[in-house]
């Protein structure tokens, strides 16, 4: 199945469902537009939007498992940021929001900024102000980013976080804002389907961080660089991020020892704070 035929084929399972492309385009979070042009095989639709589109549609998890696999042909897809920010980076919140309500485990390796998933609102606007934005996108994309969170309260689900120590450390805030962070990062790793590991500095590696990534039920992965969000899918890959996420996972303190090591950050900003 080439890239026109998988869009006949969506396109045939919408009509079949009965459902219009206006209210599956919404649900998918994408243009009706963009629908459009999948279903008429005028562009090559990423994995996750026909992720997206057979959830919506709720076919069986055979023909689900078919047409992701022709999607994943194309094993590595890279969409540069500006686009994101033309679409609007709410819109990203929200296509991410809908990915991780269909996986079951989210692992997730962050060397440089505290995961998105455990932000505060301050520290999202301190990671998106030098994006430019105006205060209304501003708020739109926080708000989004904030909605997404409620993830972390689905005990259907899995959520592992390894992060390197000096983003505990990474003054993005001042130190009363960054205090309420770690306490925040404390807060989420007692949830009960949560678990956030630090790797400390003292520890000794086998391994070099390289770049932050997200692994999604062993399917597919998300690169973040500083022009463009990359998609990796094929298996193959996929494993490769898997192996060092383990390698990372392995080296890093988890329970009460992790949370020591983060309040003891947290009570230095706190100090420093508190310093005339």
């Amino acid at each position: 199945m080439n890239q026109a035929e998988l869009g006949a084929a969506l396109r045939a399972l919408r009509q079949a469902s009965g459902k219009e492309a206006k209210a599956v385009a919404r649900s998918a979070v994408m243009s009706t537009a963009k629908l459009s042009k999948i279903e008429n095989g005028r562009v090559a639709p990423a994995t996750a939007d026909v992720e997206r589109i057979l959830t919506v549609l709720d076919v069986s998890p055979e023909i689900k498992a078919e047409y992701l696999a022709v999607a994943r042909a194309q094993a590595t897809e890279a969409t540069a940021w500006r686009l994101f920010r033309r679409m609007g980076y709410h819109k990203k919140q929200e296509q991410i929001r809908a990915l991780e309500s269909s996986m079951a485990l989210l692992r997730l390796f962050q060397p440089s900024l505290v995961p998105g998933l455990l932000q505060t609102p301050e520290y999202i606007r301190a990671v998106l102000e030098p994006k430019g934005l105006t205060e209304a996108q501003l708020f739109r994309t926080v708000s989004a980013r904030i909605d997404r969170q409620r993830v972390l309260y689905d005990t259907s689900k899995v959520l592992r976080f390894v992060v390197t120590e000096p983003v505990l450390r990474w003054r993005l805030l001042p130190p009363a804002m960054m205090a309420g962070q770690l306490d925040r990062i404390v807060s989420v790793s007692r949830l009960p389907n949560v678990d956030v590991r630090v790797v400390p500095l003292d520890a000794p590696q086998r391994d070099v961080p390289g770049h932050s990534f997200v692994i999604r039920d062993d399917r597919v992965v998300t690169v973040e660089t500083t022009h463009a969000e990359v998609v990796v899918t094929d298996p193959r890959d996929v494993s490769l991020y898997v192996e060092k996420f383990d390698r990372f996972a392995s080296v890093s303190i988890t329970g009460d020892a992790m949370r020591d090591l983060v309040e003891g950050i947290r009570d230095a900003f706190l100090r420093e704070r508190e310093t005339p």
